[in-house]
């Protein structure tokens, strides 16, 4: 449309342009010359555009031009995000509408030009798309459909809301349901299917593997190292070297406690009793001693920004050698480290605080089962077998009660969402789900990790260097007060409301042990904003500090990497006695939203793959019961998750037939008319499983309540 190519023209010119240029431009040929005259004055009419001196134009006050991403929905409409425009960005309140017919060939992830043609009565801006920017995406997962000779892929990512007919070369060995990847063009061949190829054919979705390179695929996660980077970590020496700048704090007792299945061992600890208190050595794998700034190894870890882990999967933000090997603090190896040293008396108020290159050996890897049975269930086996660090963890026990004691008083707050655990057997399927183990052995690892991320936080205060903190900010008012409505709807008599985490906190001691505590905790946490990194220190909230920042897992989280070198930078020019305050390297507040983002994408995909396992697991389950707890309720269904398994699921109203049902959105609940049995959110309901759908990931239940005729 020629409308829509002469806005997209003026939107991307810098300057203001003749109406020869935009001719020539646009391809229009002599010919075109009075229909583009006659658009022109038609635009100018409207105020999309402006004239300037001699025949110049440019983008007028109201071109209603804005850019974003596209995010499609399975039914074909779809938002655009992240909007920005020229010369300066659009303020609405509402990401903007596209209706199916005005996104085009436009597809989900694209960068999109649009025009706002309508503000609806609640602030919801409509457009459509004038022009694709910038294409999302080139490939997609999907399955594999055989029929009438013809192969068709299903997109797995129902944002995607059409079919791919196969061209090309397919091999005999494809089958119908298999998963796959293809390269899609823009080639349409009907109403809902475009032309592509096939990349590479992944096999059952039943595998758990293949389930990962789909979730890896949906987010598009770096998952391939650069031959750069291949090279260069094969390179890297392997000696381990005592140096004059390193402190040899080899014959301290550090010891690691991770759980059973760890393979990367970033943090040990040593707890020793001095005369007025205790000092921490929280000793951290050096990673900044083999990643250098702007290497091959460092620009593919800072585009990964974290490690992602699956059940028994991981994605590393670092190659093996590093991750697995040099920067794993295993027993019995000298390793590099980046210790901190912190004293703290016999209440556990932090005295000082010292920071040291360092090199260690860890004398033992212990588990956390390991150490809840020597300090909590006091086996005495295990006690006897690890004689020799009985009185250290004497030690490490009182030490992190203190700590413990004290961000308590403070007002920190603790959050009780049980975790699953997911165990895999050999071929790589579900062999169980059961809660994740939280003891007190895993509390002291916390305790250390969190009082030597605040030493270090502080230290950036103190000496205002320029680096990342990870920041909680206060959560919005309205989220709180829409909270306190619905807490006070499930009859919770709450306290006075103050701005503060101790009442947060005090609201979490009300649930404690009730039913309604899931609900209640996942609903505040709801109202929290979410943590992030940032270069401007604003405290962390949850956690009630007023200095936090991440430097105990350098090698998994990209942040711990960037504060191990601001505090590098800062203790050499210490010992030059130089008196800068910045550190020198990327935009610290870019740095901040970009991996910010990046730790954003991996939970969601850990969260998705975990969900994905689960409804595989249940599929031989269809017609067992089970004990639930009812998690939503909306309109037409109510949300239920498993207490045992933790597993999600819906019961769709329209499957109940003995009754009618109202939905009593004020009071989240829902009520029969007839007999009034109520289904609130909160409550305890005994389900039985009636289908599973691998496609869609859904899992779908029915109430069991035989009294009522079901």
């Amino acid at each position: 449309m020629l409308e829509h190519n002469l806005l997209t023209l003026l939107y991307n010119s810098a300057e203001p342009l003749r109406s020869k240029d935009i001719l020539q431009q646009l391809n229009l040929g002599r010919s075109g010359s009075k229909v583009l005259h006659n658009l022109l004055l038609q635009l100018t009419k409207k105020k999309f555009i402006q004239e300037t001196d001699n025949q110049y134009y440019h983008l007028g006050p109201k071109h209603s031009l804005a850019e974003g991403i596209l995010d499609q929905n399975a039914r074909g409409f779809g938002f655009v995000n992240e909007l920005t425009s020229r010369p300066t960005p659009p303020r609405y309140s509402k990401d903007p509408f596209l209706s199916p017919n005005n996104i085009g060939s436009a597809r989900h992830g694209d960068k999109v030009l649009i025009q706002v043609f309508k503000i609806t009565k609640d602030g919801r801006p409509e457009a459509e798309v004038i022009a694709i920017l910038e294409r999302g995406r080139d490939h997609l997962a999907g399955f594999v459909t055989m029929k009438y000779g013809k192969v068709v892929v299903t997109p797995e990512d129902h944002r995607y809301p059409f079919s791919i007919l196969l061209t090309g070369n397919i091999p005999e060995t494809l089958e119908d349901g298999d998963a796959v990847i293809v390269q899609i063009t823009d080639e349409k061949v009907g109403l809902n299917q475009q032309l592509g190829t096939l990349l590479e054919v992944l096999g059952s979705p039943d595998s758990v593997d293949v389930q990962m390179r789909l979730v890896i695929e949906k987010f598009s996660l770096p998952h391939e190292f650069s031959n750069e980077t291949l090279q260069q970590t094969k390179e890297i020496p392997t000696d381990i070297v005592p140096s004059a700048n390193r402190l040899d704090l080899r014959d301290i007792d550090h010891v690691t406690i991770d759980g059973e299945t760890a393979k990367d061992f970033d943090d040990a600890i040593a707890v020793k009793k001095t005369r007025t208190g205790f000092r921490l050595y929280v000793s951290i794998a050096d990673v900044s001693h083999y990643v250098a700034p702007g290497s091959a190894l460092d620009k593919d870890a800072y585009q990964r920004g974290t490690s992602v882990y699956f059940p028994g999967r991981v994605i590393p933000m670092l190659p093996e050698k590093l991750s697995n090997d040099l920067c794993s603090l295993v027993p019995g190896k000298d390793r590099y480290a980046f210790t901190a040293i912190l004293d703290f008396d016999r209440q556990g108020h932090q005295k000082r605080k010292q920071f040291v290159k360092s090199i260690i050996c860890s004398k033992h890897r212990f588990t956390y089962t390991t150490v809840r049975q020597i300090l909590i269930d006091r086996d005495p086996n295990v006690r006897k077998a690890h004689k020799p660090f009985l009185t250290p963890f004497k030690w490490a026990q009182e030490l992190a009660t203190e700590l413990m004691h004290i961000r308590e008083q403070r007002g920190s707050i603790g959050f009780t969402i049980p975790e699953p655990f997911i165990a895999l057997d050999e071929e790589g399927k579900i062999a169980s789900i059961a809660r994740a183990e939280r003891s007190f052995a895993h509390q002291l690892i916390e305790e250390f990790m969190l009082a030597a991320n605040e030493a270090v936080a502080e230290t950036f205060t103190e000496y205002h260097l320029e680096g990342l903190y990870r920041i909680h900010e206060r959560p919005a008012p309205e989220k709180v007060q829409e909270f306190v409505e619905f807490a006070r709807s499930l009859g919770l008599d709450l306290p006075p409301l103050r701005e503060d985490p101790d009442w947060f906190g005090q609201v979490l001691n009300l649930v404690k042990g009730q039913p309604k505590e899931y609900v209640i905790n996942n609903l505040l946490l709801r109202a929290m904003q979410q943590a992030r990194y940032d270069r401007k220190n604003v405290g962390h909230f949850g956690l009630a500090a007023t200095d936090y920042t991440h430097f105990t897992s350098p090698i998994r989280r990209y942040p711990d990497l960037t504060v191990h070198r601001t505090l590098q930078t800062f203790l050499q020019r210490q010992v030059s006695k130089q008196n800068k305050k910045k550190t020198p390297g990327e935009s610290i507040k870019d740095m901040g939203v970009a991996l910010s983002a990046r730790e954003r994408v991996a939970v969601s995909a850990e969260r998705e793959m975990n969900d994905r396992l689960k409804v595989r697991y249940m599929k031989d389950k269809v017609g067992e019961e089970f004990e639930a707890v009812i998690a939503g309720v909306n309109s037409s269904a109510i949300f239920v998750e498993l207490l045992d398994l933790f597993v999600s699921g819906g019961i769709s109203l329209s499957t109940l037939k003995n009754d009618y049902y109202i939905f009593d959105g004020q009071h989240h609940r829902i009520i029969a008319k007839h007999s009034g049995k109520t289904f609130q959110l909160g409550d305890l309901i005994r389900v039985r499983l009636e289908d599973v759908d691998t496609i869609r990931n859904r899992v779908n239940f029915s109430p069991v309540l035989a009294e009522e005729g079901y």
